[in-house]
């Protein structure tokens, strides 16, 4: 009895997909680790959708905020997971290594390379998971928004000649989620809530490189972008920085500004939701990812 209920169990999980899987970005040696620590150790956490398995479905690495300082895991990350996967996209959750003492001082690019390994360790698992490879994108929240942004303007094709099969794998979004974002660390933007003194300390000369809006070009994957008036922690101008880049370049996005709303809000209410999460899956239907 114990057997049968075991295996009705492990099949409830493998066909509903409701309890995440947890996956260390790297099995052996981390690249740049200064311990062993869980804070040390970036991993994901996989969200797959209820289907029947007989389309391969859309994908999207989640990005945290919190100032790279700690992960808003809980309504920036797996609560975005179970929207997408009630809208039938797999959700990856990345727990990406943080730029304050506590959580080791992982500076730039440390956080950046931990969100390009989870982008090609999506594609790698892509057959696994059931997800089209062509369709996966990343979101974002504050500096988590600034992580995704950097990795829709920075990133490469993979590395065919790589021992490690991962890394071939491209790491370039095919679309971008910006959620009340920081798109730069810009000194006329005050003191980014913390993120710019936990990304680059005081170096002043790394603005430029992690100012993601200065670096879109016309390569850069569609993107949506939100944003509040309200927000006094992160200033609007960096969703209108970042789209007048983007309309610059004649690339495809989606701009929306609300008035009210205070930084953080991610979906809203559990029983008021946000309508920002409605127009994005209509922009998702709009760019044939749904």
């Amino acid at each position: 009895m114990k057997k049968v209920l075991a295996f009705l169990i492990l099949t409830t999980v493998a066909v509903f997909g409701h309890a995440a899987e947890k996956i260390r970005l790297w099995q052996g040696d981390v690249p740049f680790a200064k311990g062993t620590n869980d804070y040390d150790i970036p991993v994901i956490d996989v969200y797959l959708p209820d289907t029947d398995g007989s389309k391969a479905v859309p994908a999207i690495v989640i990005c945290p905020g919190g100032a790279y300082r700690h992960l808003a895991s809980g309504h920036e990350g797996e609560r975005y997971a179970r929207f997408f996967n009630r809208h039938g996209i797999a959700a990856i959750v990345l727990k990406y290594r943080l730029g304050s003492q506590a959580k080791g001082g992982y500076r730039y690019p440390v956080p950046q390379l931990d969100a390009k390994r989870a982008m090609r360790m999506v594609r790698y698992n892509a057959k696994k998971w059931n997800i089209d490879p062509q369709k996966v994108g990343i979101i974002g929240s504050s500096a988590g928004g600034h992580l995704a942004a950097m990795t829709a303007v920075k990133n490469d094709p993979g590395d065919p000649r790589s021992a490690d099969p991962v890394e071939r794998m491209s790491c370039r979004p095919d679309f971008a989620v910006l959620c009340y974002a920081q798109t730069s660390m810009d000194l006329r933007y005050g003191k980014c809530c913390g993120s710019r003194a936990n990304l680059i300390g005081d170096d002043e000369k790394l603005i430029p490189e992690v100012a993601a809006y200065a670096h879109v070009t016309e390569k850069t994957p569609p993107c949506f972008l939100w944003h509040t008036i309200e927000d006094r922690a992160v200033p609007v101008r960096n969703a209108l920085d970042f789209a007048n880049a983007l309309e610059k370049h004649k690339v495809l996005f989606s701009l929306h500004v609300y008035v009210r709303g205070r930084h953080g809000i991610g979906l809203g209410k559990k029983d008021d939701p946000h309508p920002w999460g409605g127009e994005l899956i209509f922009w998702l239907k709009e760019i044939n990812i749904l």
